[in-house]
């Protein structure tokens, strides 16, 4: 339970049951060129300062579920906050910001203070700031215009498989509607990992696209698990407050 709480605290993501791929493409897709679709898909703004969200979070692994809710606030490439509750009560906080990543947790009176690198190696797979940014608000993990990708068409889908030569494969969904992301895989082969991100409902704001409902999965050896976030209430450009401290008396985890 206490682990649970840590990570979805910090990131809120990465868990096991995908949902079915919904677009909203009626009519036949125009096959594009891949740099063509990755400049569709940053044509969509992305025009915020801040921005809260209040959601559901079920979680789900070989052992346990827990149902809980999560409020995230973000202030657009430079803090995130992460609160989860249960029965009202705050039972871990998180504060995620470019250099550093800090959480607690309630249940056994543990925190966190580091940085990426250390947080990747216990997790099992490469984080940083703008890839956590990314995955809450529905955007690609990656900076799609830094790489080479293969485009096919799957579904009303436009599928990217990124062509750079190594041990990490990563493929990205985009709707041929709206060029919004549907879905994102990460494959670390020599591993045995896999992640996947899905969304759907998503929700034309005049700032910005936003998914309103994202299932986050990832299989390892070790086992799978489910993260499925329901997002009820959204706000943008209000002024947040970003308040984190650890309560007295909590013991520091040291991630070797």
């Amino acid at each position: 339970m206490n682990k649970f709480l840590a990570l979805l605290a910090v990131v809120l993501l990465f868990s096991c049951k995908s949902k079915a791929i919904v677009t909203e493409a009626t009519v036949p897709v125009t096959y594009l060129k891949s740099s063509k679709i990755i400049a569709n898909h940053y044509n969509n703004k992305t025009e915020f300062s801040t921005l809260y969200i209040k959601a559901n979070a079920k979680y789900s692994d070989d052992r346990s579920s827990q149902n809980v809710t999560a409020e995230i606030k973000i202030k657009k490439d430079e803090q995130i906050l992460v609160s989860i509750r249960f029965l009202g009560i705050t039972m871990a906080k998180a504060s995620i910001t470019p250099t550093s990543v800090s959480y607690y947790e309630k249940i056994k009176g543990t925190y966190f203070e580091g940085d990426f690198s250390t947080l990747s190696q216990w997790l099992g797979t490469d984080l940083d700031y703008q890839k956590i940014q990314n995955m809450l608000i529905g955007e690609a993990l990656d900076d799609l215009s830094k790489g080479k990708y293969k485009e096919s068409l799957v579904e009303q889908l436009y599928r990217l498989d990124d062509l750079a030569n190594g041990n990490t494969k990563k493929t990205f969904y985009i709707n041929a509607a709206d060029f919004s992301v549907q879905k994102q895989e990460i494959t670390q082969t020599a591993e045995g990992r896999m992640i996947q991100v899905a969304y759907s409902n998503i929700r034309q704001y005049k700032e910005t696209m936003l998914p309103g409902n994202v299932v986050i999965n990832t299989f390892q050896p070790k086992g799978k698990s489910e993260i499925e976030l329901d997002y009820n209430t959204v706000t943008f450009n209000e002024e947040l407050s970003f308040p984190y401290s650890v309560p007295n008396g909590y013991n520091r985890i040291i991630i070797k």
